[in-house]
């Protein structure tokens, strides 16, 4: 086309591009979603079917309630948050899902102690969380104005423990009247938000300030200070408490976000040599500690002995047993493995009736689920968001570590509940929290991304 009044020719390709509408993806989350569903109902008729030769007689009470957890889920999403991830829900409804039927497969086995009617009503506190989260907290940004807050009240909930009886050597439960909480579950997340506020706020001063030694910029004590107290104290409080895994995570999580904050590789050795140091005093000392450092070392010195396998040898049995395919939903004997089969060990009820691909197939979906909170993150601009995204995956996938590695024998055994799958109401409400807050995230990101791109 010709410009009035100067006779120049515009090329139509020179013209401003049209603003395209942002892809939403719902109705990939919503396909996904059934396809959880249905996936997890199978697995529940399959225990039916492999114990009693007949479906489960709640198998469609059970499917039709996952399913409307996950349907209300989804509707609070694409109100309020239609550009999230559409991965990120799925495999929350896939993961819960999965845990209901380990945990009702391995019901099965011990009638006296039946725990899935109770972790169904924790995963639906779970989901009702998830959508008060979604609902309420339109931007993710306001939780940094509760940074002092989020760590007083995650120091309270840490110390309380202290006040109650210890139950199997640690002192993590509040038990009042037959009910029963781990407050650390929910500290995890103050904690994160708190670090991921700090942080963002004093990351040029960690960064850049104080003294150098060796190779590392070490910050002034005043801008470094109270974010190590806060850490020190926190996990004092857990080593007293003789839970391990929770302080390794907290560790963990400490040093992942100070790098990130920083981008110094630095901070990554320090925290390997303090956590390797920690763990050998403390393996030392700790009598506890000790002697799981024994089983991990010696796990079959309790069989030579004359004394039977201990649980982590029948954790590695059941593994092995296993093989590639498994022997099959319903066909497995982990429950062996004693009083923590449905809780610290219910890897090994998936790895011997899953075999290696069912257990690979469960690994990608928690990486899956980490590497979707971390690019939600590091699509942000604000380092806030960027922080508490990659905090909260953090999260997950430290926890995975941690219980992964100790019922296999990568690493000695720290007591952790398996995110979605394992019994614990704390652990899966909380699990819940964590993927809401996710979702808030990767909804700021991909509309912050298209305004970049459309700008």
């Amino acid at each position: 086309m010709t410009k009035a009044g100067t006779g120049i020719t515009v090329a139509a390709a020179d013209a401003p591009a049209p603003v395209g509408r942002l892809p939403r993806r719902r109705g990939i989350e919503l396909a996904l979603i059934v396809v959880a569903v249905l996936l997890s109902v199978y697995g529940y008729c399959n225990v039916g079917l492999a114990q009693q030769g007949t479906l489960p007689p709640g198998a469609a009470g059970y499917g039709a309630g996952l399913g409307v957890l996950a349907l209300l889920a989804h509707v609070a999403v694409r109100l309020r948050a239609p550009c999230a991830d559409p991965l990120l829900l799925p495999i929350g409804v896939l993961l819960n899902g999965l845990g209901l039927v380990l945990i009702y497969r391995l019901d099965l086995e011990t009638p006296g102690d039946r725990a899935a009617p109770t972790q169904l009503v924790w995963s639906t506190l779970g989901v009702g969380l998830f959508i008060v989260v979604v609902l309420i907290l339109r931007d993710h940004r306001v939780l940094a104005r509760y940074t002092y807050v989020c760590v007083v009240v995650a120091l309270i909930l840490l110390t309380l423990p202290i006040l109650f009886p210890a139950v199997n050597g640690a002192r993590i439960w509040i038990r009042v009247a037959g009910f029963s909480i781990q407050p650390g579950e929910f500290a995890k997340v103050l904690l994160a938000v708190f670090f991921a506020a700090y942080l963002a706020a004093n990351r040029s001063a960690l960064a850049y300030a104080g003294r150098q030694a060796w190779r590392l910029q070490l910050p002034t004590g005043r801008v470094l200070g109270p974010i190590v107290a806060v850490w020190l104290v926190s996990v004092g409080v857990l080593v007293l408490e003789r839970d391990l895994g929770t302080s390794l995570l907290f560790f963990g999580l400490f040093v992942v976000l100070l790098y990130v904050a920083t981008g110094r590789t630095g901070w990554i050795a320090v925290g390997l040599l303090l956590a390797s140091l920690g763990a050998v005093a403390v393996g030392w000392l700790e009598p506890h500690v000790h002697s799981r450092v024994e089983d991990w070392l010696h796990p079959f010195a309790s069989i030579e002995a004359g004394q039977g396998p201990n649980q982590l040898a029948q954790s590695l049995f059941a593994f092995a047993a296993g093989g590639l395919t498994g022997t099959g939903l319903g066909l497995g004997h982990s429950v062996l493995i004693g009083f923590a089969t449905k809780s610290d060990f219910i890897l090994a009820t998936a790895g011997e009736e899953l075999g290696f691909l069912g257990l690979t197939a469960i690994f990608l979906l928690y990486a899956l689920l980490v590497e979707r909170g971390y690019r939600a993150g590091l699509a942000l601009r604000d380092p806030f968001g960027r922080l508490l995204a990659v905090g909260l995956s953090s999260i997950v996938a430290l926890q995975v570590f941690v219980i992964a590695g100790g019922v296999t024998g990568l690493i000695p055994l720290t007591g952790m509940a398996m995110p979605f799958l394992a019994q614990g109401g704390s652990s899966v409400v909380t699990n819940w929290a964590i993927v809401a807050l996710l979702i808030r995230v990767s909804h700021a990101a991909r509309r912050e991304h298209s305004g970049r791109v459309t700008a």
